[in-house]
């Protein structure tokens, strides 16, 4: 809201020239009426027009026959009306302004304003009335002015279960319907942009697209570097999807009334972990991108299989599925432990309140439903590395055959 100068997280700017401002304060105020689109619970525009302003308009021809300056005829207006600072009191520590103007009763009005003098040439004393135009005019409550454009906000607010990005998307084609078929008409001079808090998840939506794929490429090669094998590589990758798609299916559950539907001690298991929708927001996504820790149980299984692999000579296929079952079990506990770390580390964030809590929960829930998921992995990479030690042997046994026969 800082960043956008609104107190809201949504809404639209309408930017208008100076010199067309008048139409550009209705303009807000239609396309107020105009914005029931789906997905919002309220708009609301600024009240563009309804407070009183005082003109005084300077008839330059008036004061031109009587000689007068308009520096002459502002200096009064200032002193008369508004007052003018002469000086300022100083007792002792205390500072006082000392201004100077007509009493309340000679300016309360306009028919006193006509009635302010204007000293000429020779000692003559003038009317305002007959020098300018002292009139009333509705103008705008707030003047706001933005990129030397004046500026008026039409806020609105989504429904429960709505995404900010979805909303304003809808809002921007609702508009540029309406004005394509003719509905509505902006004024010329006059233009309008979505603002708020949701271009923060757009910027962030930007970065993830190129930061995921990178940072998926590095690790990658991290794994490479340490292996020297793409197989073995991508079977450690695997792990990666495994636990991105338990934070999905985490996020799904929260989703659903019958979830932790229950009480421990009598204790509501839904109201102590907060379930309840979660939308795909900068923080949900942040979180989603567990890869490097995903990735621990598979090394912990690879790094020791290699081991294994590399200190016997197999001579057959059952020697090969022994090998990994005694190697998998060795390996349980220490990614158990890896694994466990994490969740029981997550639980209190999930169950926390107060402030930082709306971002810290969307942020913790993936990660302990990826990490959850991803004790799966104590199966998935020993049955993979099995798979193609196997069909290594496979293909060594056929080409020695081959050569023999040869």
């Amino acid at each position: 809201m800082l960043q956008s100068g609104m107190r809201a997280a949504m809404g639209v700017k309408i930017r208008v020239r100076a010199r067309r401002s008048r139409k550009g304060w209705h303009g807000s105020g239609a396309l107020s009426e105009r914005s029931a689109f789906c997905g919002t619970s309220s708009v609301i525009a600024d009240r563009v027009v309804g407070n009183p302003y005082l003109e005084i308009d300077i008839d330059r021809k008036a004061i031109a026959r009587y000689g007068i300056k308009i520096q002459d005829v502002q200096d009064v207006v200032e002193i008369a009306i508004g007052g003018k600072r002469l000086t300022t009191t100083v007792e002792g520590r205390e500072r006082y302004p000392v201004r100077v103007r007509y009493q309340r009763e000679l300016r309360d009005s306009l028919e006193a304003l006509d009635k302010i003098l204007v000293p000429g040439t020779e000692g003559v004393q003038i009317p305002l009335n007959l020098l300018a135009a002292v009139k009333y005019t509705r103008g705008p409550m707030t003047v706001k002015s933005e990129d030397t454009f004046l500026v008026s906000y039409v806020l609105f607010d989504k429904k429960p279960g709505k995404g900010e990005v979805d909303v304003v998307e809808a809002a921007d084609n609702y508009l540029k319907h309406k004005i394509s078929t003719g509905e509505f008409k902006l004024p010329p001079g006059t233009s309008y942009v979505f603002a708020g808090s949701y271009e923060n998840q757009v910027r962030s939506e930007r970065t993830l697209r190129l930061v995921i794929p990178l940072a998926l490429m590095l690790i990658f090669l991290v794994l490479y570097f340490q292996f020297h094998s793409i197989p073995v590589s991508l079977n450690v990758f695997s792990g990666i999807f495994v636990a991105w798609s338990g934070g999905f299916i985490m996020l799904w559950l929260y989703a659903q009334p019958w979830f932790l539907d229950f009480s421990v001690f009598g204790v509501n298991m839904r109201e102590l972990f907060q379930v309840r929708p979660y939308n795909l927001s900068v923080a949900v996504w942040v979180a989603s991108g567990l890869f490097g820790i995903a990735t621990n149980d598979g090394v912990i299984y690879s790094t020791y299989l290699d081991q294994v692999f590399s200190a016997k000579k197999f001579h057959s296929i059952k020697e090969i599925r022994e090998a990994t079952v005694e190697a998998g079990l060795k390996r349980v506990r220490p990614a158990l432990m890896t694994t466990a770390t994490t969740v029981l580390a997550l639980i209190p964030v999930l169950t926390s309140t107060g402030k930082g809590a709306d971002v810290a929960v969307p942020m913790a829930l993936p990660s302990f439903g990826g990490m959850t998921i991803d004790i799966i992995t104590i199966f998935v990479v020993p049955t993979i590395y099995c798979f193609v030690k196997e069909a290594e042997f496979k293909r060594q046994l056929a080409s020695s055959n081959s050569g023999k026969e040869t």
